[in-house]
């Protein structure tokens, strides 16, 4: 079975109902607001279906509209549902160190002076607010338009951890002001 990246899994499992072509594949990204939970660029759509074909996970054809260019549909494979099935049960089924810049920031702060630590962690907190009511928003909305539950949970999880975030900041914040006596 090959191995795929989360990009390919991303492009997999929106031709995993039907066939696309690109532009169908950017616009299909923006509805279902995709760049807020994963990482993919325009100009990477057409790279990563590159990689799928040459790897056999989808096909692809021209396709000729009149009066228009011809466009490039790709169609996932059998080898392709099954690679993105076995993927998927792995996503679900492990927890994986996420790295995050945060904590590099974390690692070094001892270089910054605490009353500029403290600046810039209620600078994260200010930033992470705007995240939350977005979140916030984007769930009560999906709830409102009856959203299947799996799509629900991708705002409400990403809620839920700044959630937790945002209450370890705090409590980082008073820890460094109570230790360095501000």
């Amino acid at each position: 079975m090959p191995r795929i990246s989360d990009l390919e899994v991303a492009i997999l499992g929106m031709l995993y109902e039907e066939p696309q072509y690109g532009y169908q594949l950017e616009k299909t990204i923006e509805g279902w607001g995709m760049r807020n939970w994963t990482q993919i660029g325009f100009s990477s759509i057409y790279y990563v279906l590159k990689k799928l074909e040459k790897k056999e996970l989808v096909t692809s054809k021209l396709e000729r509209v009149e009066g228009k260019p011809s466009r490039k549909v790709f169609t996932i494979t059998d080898l392709g549902r099954k690679t993105l099935k076995e993927k998927i049960v792995d996503l679900l089924s492990w927890n994986k160190k996420l790295i995050n810049p945060f904590d590099l920031g974390l690692a070094y702060l001892n270089y910054l002076e605490p009353q500029k630590i403290i600046e810039c962690l209620e600078n994260y907190l200010e930033s992470a607010e705007g995240r939350i009511k977005f979140l916030e928003s984007s769930v009560k909305m999906q709830e409102e338009l009856n959203t299947p539950y799996y799509v629900v949970a991708l705002f409400s999880r990403p809620l839920a951890t700044l959630k937790t975030e945002r209450e370890w900041v705090t409590e980082f914040i008073e820890k460094i002001k109570r230790e360095e006596n501000l």
